[in-house]
Formats: structure tokens, sequence, C-alpha cells
């Protein structure tokens, strides 16, 4: 199934030396109190099909304990489907996107490549709160993180060279505004999309202010610059990631790889849990008819 993991996955272990018990249990020689080796074959099975002696159980029989155990096993390793009703947890392991819409960047061909890199980036990151700030002169929350990501993407569909007013490159206002977005949570990440133009003192300041909340600073590097927009210096995004890497617009795939990785290592089991609805109590539930049977028998 589509989406389908295991919540707790290391319970799996315990079927190696289930395996080995079935393996004994199949290849026991019966059990007749001694006379199977002095008794006649003929008679040993009229003997048993009377009641006096036992004998090997029917395979259906010897197999209901190992049945139910290993569907007690595969509940405590909780088999989970995403759920289409899950949370949206906006504090919990964010990534902001922050979209360098200066001129050098929104009227040329560096658009188009912030509008895919984003849009990518956003849709890698599934399971992970992304949220969205736009920058020029100025930055504004474009969204808060969320885990709507098809909202999301329609946003970064619509941006063009007009969605923000005014000149200029700010990316100190940009890192200010996801440092209010990211205050108080455990971890988070910021991820500039940019050219690196207007980096600045303030930007560095506003950039180590924001590694002190714990916050890694990441880059993706736009190369089409608008004709006629002075160029940044190539150095300028280096300055400015925290913890994090500049990589190439095009390597959006492989920074989300990253990203998704030391976010799913961290995040607590508690929460993650809560974005799938675990079947294990159900399948654990299908162990009783087998129980029941042995239980019976036994009566």
């Amino acid at each position: 199934m589509d989406g389908l993991i295991l919540l707790r996955p290391l319970w799996l272990a315990a079927l190696l030396p289930l395996a080995g018990l079935v393996g004994l249990r199949l290849t026991r020689l019966p059990n007749a109190g001694g006379w199977e080796r002095v008794m006649p074959r003929d008679m040993l099975r009229a003997m048993q099909a009377l009641g006096h002696l036992g004998g090997r159980q029917p395979l259906w029989m010897r197999l209901l304990a190992p049945l139910a155990l290993a569907l007690l096993i595969l509940g405590l390793a909780g088999p989970a489907l995403p759920r289409s009703d899950a949370p949206v947890l906006a504090q919990a392991d964010a990534v902001v996107l922050a979209v360098d819409l200066s001129p050098s960047v929104a009227r040329g061909a560096g658009l188009d490549q912030a509008k895919l890199a984003a849009a990518g980036l956003a849709q890698a990151l599934s399971g992970r709160p992304v949220g969205l700030v736009l920058y020029g002169g100025e930055a504004f929350t474009a969204s808060a993180p969320t885990l709507d990501i098809a909202t999301l993407q329609t946003q970064i569909g619509v941006l063009d060279g007009e969605t923000m007013p005014g000149k200029g490159s700010r990316p100190a206002a940009a890192i200010g505004t996801a440092a209010q977005m990211l205050a108080g949570l455990p971890r988070a990440d910021l991820v500039l999309i940019s050219d690196g133009g207007g980096v600045d003192r303030q930007a560095l300041a506003e950039a180590e202010r924001l590694a002190g909340q714990g916050v890694r600073i990441w880059a993706l590097r736009l190369t089409g610059a608008a004709p006629g927009a002075p160029a940044a210096p190539s150095d300028a995004l280096d300055r400015l990631v925290r913890g994090g890497a500049v990589m190439a617009w095009e390597d959006m795939d492989a920074l989300a790889a990253r990203l998704a990785r030391s976010g799913g290592s961290a995040r607590d089991p508690v929460l993650r849990a809560l974005h799938y609805r675990d079947l294990g109590p159900w399948l654990a539930l299908l162990a009783l008819p087998p129980l029941l049977v042995m239980l019976r028998r036994q009566e």
C-alpha cells in the first residue's frame, strides 16, 4: 500500500527467533510415550485413533501458537498509513523558504529558477511543515509553516516580477522575519533562494542571531540575473550559511534529501505518530481467534 510505514520496526527482529521455533515445532517427532519405537505403525495409528495414545498434531494446530505470536509482533511493529485528517503541527521541525524577489531576480531568468526551486523543495519535504517568506527591499510572510503543500505551491506558482513592491534586496529583513516565525522551536531550517545580492553586515548579524536560536541556514544559488543587474559577490551566500551549505538551485532534490534525513532522525516520535493511522492494534486483534481455538481445546 502506498505510504505504508512501520512506526516501531525494531519489533520485526522478534520474527527471527519465532521462525526458529516454528522450524523446531514442525520437525518434532511424534510423542507417543515411547510406544512408537516398539509398536507397529498400524497398531500405533489405531491406538491413537481410539484416543489411547497421543501423537503428532495436525499441521494447522501446530501453527496456531506461532501464527498468534507473529500477528502480535507485526502489530507491535506498528504498520501505519498516512492520515488525511492529520493535524498541522506548524511548531515541529519546520523549514522556512526565503525567496528573493528583488529586481535582479524577478526581472530575469532567476524568477523561474526561484519558483522551480521553491516548489520542488516544498514537494520533496512533505512531512515537514514548510513556511514561505518573500523579500526584496522588505520582507513579508506569505505562509506560516504548514503541511498543506498544495496550497503552498499555488502561492509559489503565482509569483511574478510585480509581487514585491519597491526596489532593493535585503536578506537581513528575510532572516529577521524567519527568526520571528521560528522563535521557540527546538529545531528548524531556513533556506535562502537567492542570487546573493544585498548581503551586508546587518544580514550577517541576523544570520548569527538566528543560528544562536538553533536554526540552520542553507542557500540555493540562482544564476539567471536580470539584464544590467550588478553581479553579487560570489561568496555572498557562503558568508550567510550557518550549519548548512550553499548549493545550485538545480540541486534542490539533494538539499531536500539532507533536510529530510536530518529532520526525521530527531523528530519526536509522538508527533510523527500523529500523522499516521496506527494499524498495529487491529492487526494484534487478529491473534485472538488462534488463541481462543487453543484455549477451547484445553478445556
